[in-house]
């Protein structure tokens, strides 16, 4: 059992890392570490039964859920390197948005594509390509690479802001020490046996998550926006969402690699709100293991997770 609080933030130094944009507020979430929660019972329940859902599985579960409301959070091999995969394009997503807040980037910015830049899965960039167009905006690839995970759209972002160690730096200027980014798609999915590039941690990504969308790191604007595409995507209801009550309200990002040469991995990030309470919950899901069946382990995951949540204070 992982139990925890986000670390502080150096409000002066994240604005720098991230070309000084405005302070974000969001009501009913706490940008400061809270006080520790008092039912130890919910905490070892949740951790015996994902340590249980692991041992049936016949993979291996890193998972993450964060009480937005005061940054506490509970986990599985919550401090352990998984693989991102595709999981990386939300945060790409969202420091496009942060240069754009920063005027970095113009709202109506336009890259060039070329049928050099599909890659894997691109169908928002294929498709643009044959319509004959040869530009698409920044922003409409950034929404590609969240909602579609376009493979093409990401790796062209990706260039534009510096190459994976840009998006490194992003990581850093929200405070996370952990997560990397070191490849371009679709070599990035191939870590394995220790490997750290292109890895977080279940505990790593939940902090960051909540840094991303309810510190100084995005305008209220551009917070909407992303979660919005969140919310849309649909690569990921049989996954952390399938398992939550159908009267929740979540959004989220997958990431997915299935081979021959190395494990497969099915993993999932999600913002999710319980009926009646403003303040959210993050969950980071990372499973490797049979791609067969590995959605519905990060569906009972979150399923599991749920009284949990149900439990938790609806304010300080």
């Amino acid at each position: 059992m992982r139990r925890s609080k986000s670390p502080g933030q150096d409000r002066r130094s994240l604005l720098a890392g991230l070309g000084g944009i405005g302070l974000l507020t969001l009501t009913g979430c706490s940008a400061e570490p809270g006080k520790a929660a008092t039912d130890d019972s919910a905490d070892r329940a949740l951790a015996g039964a994902l340590a249980a859902l692991e041992k049936t599985s016949g993979g291996k579960l890193g998972f993450a859920v964060i009480d937005c409301l005061d940054g506490t959070l509970i986990g599985h091999r919550a401090s352990e390197r998984f693989t991102m995969c595709s999981t990386f394009k939300l945060s790409l997503a969202a420091a496009i948005l942060a240069r754009m807040d920063a005027g970095e980037i113009a709202a109506d910015a336009a890259l060039p594509i070329t049928r050099k830049d599909p890659v894997g899965h691109s169908p928002v960039v294929i498709a643009a390509l044959d319509k004959g167009e040869t530009r698409m905006t920044i922003l409409a690839l950034a929404e590609a690479a969240q909602t579609q995970s376009d493979n093409g759209a990401a790796n062209i972002l990706l260039r534009h802001i510096g190459g994976p160690a840009a998006l490194t730096a992003f990581w850093r200027a929200l405070g996370d020490d952990v997560s990397r980014l070191d490849r371009y798609e679709p070599e990035l999915n191939t870590s394995h046996d220790g490997d750290p590039r292109d890895t977080t941690t279940p505990a790593a990504m939940a902090n960051t998550l909540r840094a991303m969308l309810f510190r100084p790191a995005l305008l209220a604007s551009s917070r909407n926006m992303l979660i919005g595409w969140m919310v849309a995507t649909q690569t990921g209801l049989k996954r952390l969402r399938g398992g939550l009550p159908a009267d929740w309200r979540a959004g989220d990002k997958t990431g997915t690699m299935n081979g021959a040469t190395y494990a497969d991995k099915t993993n999932d990030l999600a913002i999710v709100w319980r009926q009646g309470r403003d303040a959210p919950f993050i969950l980071t899901g990372f499973f490797e293991g049979k791609a067969d069946g590995a959605e519905a382990v990060l569906a009972q995951a979150a399923r599991i997770a749920t009284p949990w949540m149900t439990g938790r204070p609806t304010s300080d």
